[in-house]
Protein backbone atom coordinates (compact mmCIF):
# COMPACT_ATOMS: atom_id res chain seq x y z
CA UNK A 1 0.00 0.00 0.00
CA UNK A 2 2.66 2.52 0.45
CA UNK A 3 4.20 1.70 -3.11
CA UNK A 4 0.91 2.25 -4.05
CA UNK A 5 0.50 5.85 -1.86
CA UNK A 6 3.71 7.35 -3.55
CA UNK A 7 2.66 5.98 -7.12
CA UNK A 8 -0.92 8.42 -6.58
CA UNK A 9 1.17 11.14 -5.37
CA UNK A 10 3.58 11.06 -8.40
CA UNK A 11 0.54 11.09 -10.21
CA UNK A 12 -1.02 14.37 -8.67
CA UNK A 13 2.28 16.09 -8.86
CA UNK A 14 2.29 15.75 -12.48
CA UNK A 15 -1.43 17.06 -12.77
CA UNK A 16 -0.81 19.99 -10.54
CA UNK A 17 2.68 20.34 -13.10
CA UNK A 18 0.08 20.42 -16.29
CA UNK A 19 -0.75 23.92 -15.37
CA UNK A 20 2.89 24.78 -16.76
CA UNK A 21 2.99 26.38 -20.47
CA UNK A 22 3.53 24.47 -23.09
CA UNK A 23 6.80 26.32 -23.90
CA UNK A 24 7.91 25.57 -20.98
CA UNK A 25 7.58 22.05 -20.51
CA UNK A 26 7.10 20.52 -24.16
CA UNK A 27 9.50 17.86 -24.55
CA UNK A 28 12.83 19.20 -26.42
CA UNK A 29 15.03 17.60 -28.90
CA UNK A 30 17.95 15.15 -27.92
CA UNK A 31 20.93 16.56 -27.97
CA UNK A 32 24.71 15.49 -28.07
CA UNK A 33 27.86 16.36 -27.24
CA UNK A 34 30.51 17.78 -29.44
CA UNK A 35 33.54 15.76 -28.78
CA UNK A 36 36.03 18.00 -30.78
CA UNK A 37 35.44 20.93 -28.04
CA UNK A 38 36.54 18.29 -25.21
CA UNK A 39 40.24 19.36 -25.78
CA UNK A 40 39.95 23.38 -25.35
CA UNK A 41 37.70 23.13 -22.10
CA UNK A 42 39.15 19.72 -20.11
CA UNK A 43 41.37 21.58 -17.86
CA UNK A 44 38.56 23.98 -16.73
CA UNK A 45 36.13 21.41 -16.50
CA UNK A 46 38.37 19.05 -14.01
CA UNK A 47 38.98 22.86 -12.09
CA UNK A 48 35.14 23.50 -11.96
CA UNK A 49 34.77 20.09 -11.08
CA UNK A 50 37.46 19.50 -8.15
CA UNK A 51 35.85 22.50 -6.84
CA UNK A 52 32.30 20.95 -7.13
CA UNK A 53 33.53 18.00 -5.05
CA UNK A 54 35.07 20.09 -2.11
CA UNK A 55 31.97 22.09 -1.91
CA UNK A 56 29.34 19.20 -1.95
CA UNK A 57 31.18 17.17 0.70
CA UNK A 58 31.46 20.08 2.80
CA UNK A 59 27.83 20.80 1.86
CA UNK A 60 26.88 16.63 3.16
CA UNK A 61 29.16 16.76 6.13
CA UNK A 62 26.74 20.09 7.44
CA UNK A 63 23.86 18.22 6.80
CA UNK A 64 24.46 14.94 9.04
CA UNK A 65 26.33 16.93 11.95
CA UNK A 66 27.65 15.68 14.44
CA UNK A 67 28.41 12.50 12.85
CA UNK A 68 31.11 12.35 10.38
CA UNK A 69 30.79 11.89 6.46
CA UNK A 70 31.58 8.13 5.54
CA UNK A 71 33.70 7.19 2.46
CA UNK A 72 30.80 5.74 0.94
CA UNK A 73 28.97 8.68 0.85
CA UNK A 74 32.05 10.87 -0.76
CA UNK A 75 32.01 7.55 -3.64
CA UNK A 76 28.39 8.27 -4.12
CA UNK A 77 28.93 12.24 -4.92
CA UNK A 78 31.92 11.46 -6.86
CA UNK A 79 30.02 8.53 -8.99
CA UNK A 80 26.90 11.45 -9.40
CA UNK A 81 28.62 14.55 -10.22
CA UNK A 82 28.89 13.80 -13.54
CA UNK A 83 25.77 12.22 -14.49
CA UNK A 84 23.37 15.31 -15.45
CA UNK A 85 20.65 12.83 -14.62
CA UNK A 86 21.56 13.10 -10.72
CA UNK A 87 21.21 16.23 -8.62
CA UNK A 88 24.80 16.26 -7.87
CA UNK A 89 25.52 17.18 -11.50
CA UNK A 90 23.26 20.29 -11.31
CA UNK A 91 26.62 22.59 -11.56
CA UNK A 92 27.36 22.01 -15.41
CA UNK A 93 23.43 23.52 -16.37
CA UNK A 94 24.89 26.90 -14.73
CA UNK A 95 27.83 26.64 -16.99
CA UNK A 96 27.84 28.84 -20.87
CA UNK A 97 30.82 27.62 -23.18
CA UNK A 98 32.06 30.93 -24.25
CA UNK A 99 34.20 31.71 -27.18
CA UNK A 100 37.45 34.03 -26.32
CA UNK A 101 39.80 34.71 -28.94
CA UNK A 102 41.05 31.34 -30.00
CA UNK A 103 40.11 29.79 -26.35
CA UNK A 104 36.96 28.40 -25.14
CA UNK A 105 36.12 29.48 -21.77
CA UNK A 106 33.77 28.28 -18.91
CA UNK A 107 31.24 30.97 -17.68
CA UNK A 108 29.25 30.75 -14.81
CA UNK A 109 25.86 32.44 -15.29
CA UNK A 110 24.24 31.92 -11.82
CA UNK A 111 21.10 30.16 -12.95
CA UNK A 112 20.60 26.89 -14.63
CA UNK A 113 20.13 27.36 -18.47
CA UNK A 114 18.45 24.59 -20.88
CA UNK A 115 20.47 21.61 -21.83
CA UNK A 116 21.66 21.88 -25.19
CA UNK A 117 25.11 20.65 -26.53
CA UNK A 118 26.97 22.26 -24.87
CA UNK A 119 25.80 21.19 -21.56
CA UNK A 120 26.31 17.42 -22.67
CA UNK A 121 30.08 18.50 -23.81
CA UNK A 122 30.42 19.69 -20.71
CA UNK A 123 29.15 16.67 -19.03
CA UNK A 124 30.79 14.24 -21.47
CA UNK A 125 34.14 15.90 -20.27
CA UNK A 126 33.47 15.91 -16.62
CA UNK A 127 33.44 12.00 -17.19
CA UNK A 128 36.30 11.83 -19.24
CA UNK A 129 38.43 13.56 -16.81
CA UNK A 130 36.80 11.74 -13.42
CA UNK A 131 36.81 8.59 -15.69
CA UNK A 132 37.41 5.31 -12.74
CA UNK A 133 39.01 7.50 -10.81
CA UNK A 134 36.35 8.84 -8.56
CA UNK A 135 36.63 6.04 -5.96
CA UNK A 136 40.69 7.35 -5.64
CA UNK A 137 39.83 10.87 -5.37
CA UNK A 138 37.20 10.08 -3.02
CA UNK A 139 39.56 8.04 -0.98
CA UNK A 140 42.16 11.39 -1.04
CA UNK A 141 39.29 13.54 0.04
CA UNK A 142 38.06 11.02 3.22
CA UNK A 143 41.66 10.55 4.31
CA UNK A 144 43.39 13.99 3.62
CA UNK A 145 40.84 16.51 4.14
CA UNK A 146 42.67 18.62 1.71
CA UNK A 147 41.71 22.34 0.64
CA UNK A 148 40.51 23.44 -2.91
CA UNK A 149 43.78 24.21 -4.04
CA UNK A 150 45.53 20.97 -2.72
CA UNK A 151 42.42 19.01 -4.24
CA UNK A 152 42.67 21.10 -7.85
CA UNK A 153 46.56 19.48 -7.88
CA UNK A 154 46.12 16.03 -6.80
CA UNK A 155 42.89 15.40 -9.37
CA UNK A 156 43.93 17.88 -12.22
CA UNK A 157 48.15 17.20 -12.74
CA UNK A 158 48.50 13.94 -9.97
CA UNK A 159 45.67 11.75 -10.88
CA UNK A 160 44.46 12.57 -14.74
CA UNK A 161 46.82 14.86 -15.88
CA UNK A 162 43.73 16.97 -17.14
CA UNK A 163 46.03 20.09 -17.07
CA UNK A 164 49.10 18.69 -17.51
CA UNK A 165 49.30 20.41 -20.88
CA UNK A 166 48.21 23.60 -22.42
CA UNK A 167 45.15 23.51 -24.47
CA UNK A 168 45.38 23.72 -28.03
CA UNK A 169 43.93 26.36 -29.87
CA UNK A 170 40.72 26.94 -31.20
CA UNK A 171 40.20 26.52 -34.99
CA UNK A 172 39.05 29.74 -36.66
CA UNK A 173 36.20 27.89 -38.71
CA UNK A 174 34.70 26.10 -35.69
CA UNK A 175 31.13 26.80 -35.49
CA UNK A 176 29.45 28.38 -32.65
CA UNK A 177 27.83 26.86 -30.06
CA UNK A 178 24.13 27.42 -28.73
CA UNK A 179 23.64 30.78 -26.55
CA UNK A 180 22.52 30.37 -23.22
CA UNK A 181 19.19 29.92 -22.22
CA UNK A 182 17.77 30.63 -18.71
CA UNK A 183 15.26 28.33 -17.67
CA UNK A 184 12.11 29.68 -15.77
CA UNK A 185 11.72 28.86 -12.25
CA UNK A 186 9.25 26.75 -12.94
CA UNK A 187 10.40 24.88 -15.03
CA UNK A 188 13.83 24.24 -13.04
CA UNK A 189 11.45 23.39 -10.27
CA UNK A 190 10.02 20.64 -12.37
CA UNK A 191 12.85 19.39 -13.25
CA UNK A 192 14.13 18.98 -9.89
CA UNK A 193 11.20 17.33 -9.15
CA UNK A 194 11.27 14.35 -11.77
CA UNK A 195 15.04 13.64 -10.66
CA UNK A 196 13.60 12.99 -7.40
CA UNK A 197 11.01 10.98 -8.44
CA UNK A 198 12.82 8.88 -10.98
CA UNK A 199 14.32 6.41 -8.32
CA UNK A 200 10.67 5.69 -6.72
CA UNK A 201 10.12 2.25 -6.62
CA UNK A 202 7.08 1.83 -9.61
CA UNK A 203 7.70 5.24 -11.22
CA UNK A 204 10.74 4.04 -13.49
CA UNK A 205 11.61 6.08 -16.88
CA UNK A 206 9.21 9.01 -16.47
CA UNK A 207 9.50 11.92 -18.74
CA UNK A 208 8.24 15.38 -19.60
CA UNK A 209 5.13 16.11 -21.78
CA UNK A 210 3.69 19.61 -22.54
CA UNK A 211 0.18 20.57 -21.50
CA UNK A 212 -1.35 19.23 -24.61
CA UNK A 213 -0.54 15.64 -24.03
CA UNK A 214 -1.39 15.40 -20.81
CA UNK A 215 -4.57 17.05 -21.34
CA UNK A 216 -5.27 14.82 -24.36
CA UNK A 217 -3.71 11.77 -22.71
CA UNK A 218 -1.79 11.21 -25.97
CA UNK A 219 1.69 9.33 -24.73
CA UNK A 220 1.55 6.86 -26.76
CA UNK A 221 2.81 9.35 -30.19
CA UNK A 222 1.06 11.03 -32.40
CA UNK A 223 -0.36 8.08 -34.15
CA UNK A 224 -2.19 7.16 -30.66
CA UNK A 225 -5.79 6.48 -31.00
CA UNK A 226 -7.90 9.21 -28.81
CA UNK A 227 -10.75 6.58 -28.02
CA UNK A 228 -8.19 3.92 -27.21
CA UNK A 229 -6.73 6.52 -24.59
CA UNK A 230 -10.53 6.73 -23.16
CA UNK A 231 -11.03 3.22 -22.79
CA UNK A 232 -7.29 2.64 -21.15
CA UNK A 233 -8.53 5.48 -18.47
CA UNK A 234 -11.49 3.38 -17.80
CA UNK A 235 -9.89 0.66 -17.26
CA UNK A 236 -6.63 2.02 -14.69
CA UNK A 237 -8.94 1.11 -11.90
CA UNK A 238 -9.83 -2.85 -13.07
CA UNK A 239 -6.13 -3.15 -13.22
CA UNK A 240 -4.91 -1.64 -10.63
CA UNK A 241 -7.33 -3.94 -8.61
CA UNK A 242 -5.82 -6.76 -10.89
CA UNK A 243 -2.50 -5.99 -10.16
CA UNK A 244 -3.45 -5.63 -6.75
CA UNK A 245 -4.94 -9.21 -6.32
CA UNK A 246 -2.40 -10.91 -8.13
CA UNK A 247 0.08 -10.07 -5.88
CA UNK A 248 -2.30 -11.37 -2.75
CA UNK A 249 -2.91 -14.07 -4.52
CA UNK A 250 0.65 -15.12 -4.99
CA UNK A 251 1.65 -14.34 -2.02
CA UNK A 252 -0.99 -17.07 -0.52
CA UNK A 253 0.16 -19.40 -3.26
CA UNK A 254 3.90 -19.18 -1.80
CA UNK A 255 2.30 -19.63 1.86
CA UNK A 256 0.70 -22.57 1.15
CA UNK A 257 3.62 -23.86 -1.30
CA UNK A 258 5.48 -23.51 1.52
CA UNK A 259 3.29 -25.09 4.43
CA UNK A 260 2.78 -27.97 2.01
CA UNK A 261 7.01 -28.50 2.00
CA UNK A 262 6.69 -28.59 5.75
CA UNK A 263 3.98 -31.12 6.21
CA UNK A 264 5.57 -33.05 3.00
CA UNK A 265 8.82 -33.14 4.74
CA UNK A 266 7.73 -33.92 8.28
CA UNK A 267 5.91 -36.81 7.03
CA UNK A 268 9.09 -38.31 5.22
CA UNK A 269 11.05 -37.55 8.29
CA UNK A 270 8.37 -39.96 10.67
CA UNK A 271 8.54 -42.33 7.83
CA UNK A 272 12.10 -42.48 8.04
CA UNK A 273 12.23 -42.11 11.88
CA UNK A 274 9.93 -45.81 11.81
CA UNK A 275 11.83 -47.67 9.31
CA UNK A 276 15.02 -47.07 11.49
CA UNK A 277 13.00 -47.86 14.48
CA UNK A 278 11.56 -51.42 13.77
CA UNK A 279 15.06 -52.14 12.31
CA UNK A 280 16.38 -51.64 15.90
CA UNK A 281 13.42 -53.33 16.81
CA UNK A 282 14.23 -56.45 14.51
CA UNK A 283 18.06 -56.24 15.27
CA UNK A 284 17.46 -56.36 19.39
CA UNK A 285 14.96 -59.39 19.04
CA UNK A 286 17.75 -61.11 17.08
CA UNK A 287 20.39 -60.48 19.08
CA UNK A 288 18.31 -61.59 22.17
CA UNK A 289 17.44 -64.65 20.37
CA UNK A 290 20.88 -66.61 20.44
CA UNK A 291 21.71 -65.68 23.47
CA UNK A 292 18.66 -66.95 25.20
CA UNK A 293 19.47 -70.54 23.54
CA UNK A 294 22.89 -70.67 24.67
CA UNK A 295 22.29 -70.19 28.08
CA UNK A 296 19.30 -72.45 28.27
CA UNK A 297 22.35 -74.96 26.64
CA UNK A 298 24.38 -74.37 29.63
CA UNK A 299 21.40 -74.69 32.17
CA UNK A 300 20.94 -78.19 30.84
CA UNK A 301 24.76 -79.43 30.94
CA UNK A 302 24.52 -78.21 34.58
CA UNK A 303 21.89 -80.54 35.40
Amino acid sequence: MAKLKRILVAISVLVVLACVPISECAKKPMTVARKEDIPFIKCQVCEKLAAQLHQQVKKKQAEITPKKISEYQIIEISENVCNLKKAEADWILQIDIVEQGDKLELVEQGSEGQCNSECKTIERACQEVLGYSDTDVAEYLYKSKPDIDSLVNYLCKDLTKACSTKPPRVPKNRTPGEIFVAKSAKEAEMEKIMKSMEGMPGAPGMKMYSRDELMNQNFGGEDADDEDDDDEDTQIPSKLGKVLREKESSKSDLKQRITNGILKTKETLKKHANQVSNWLRKTWRGLKKPASKKSTKANKAEL
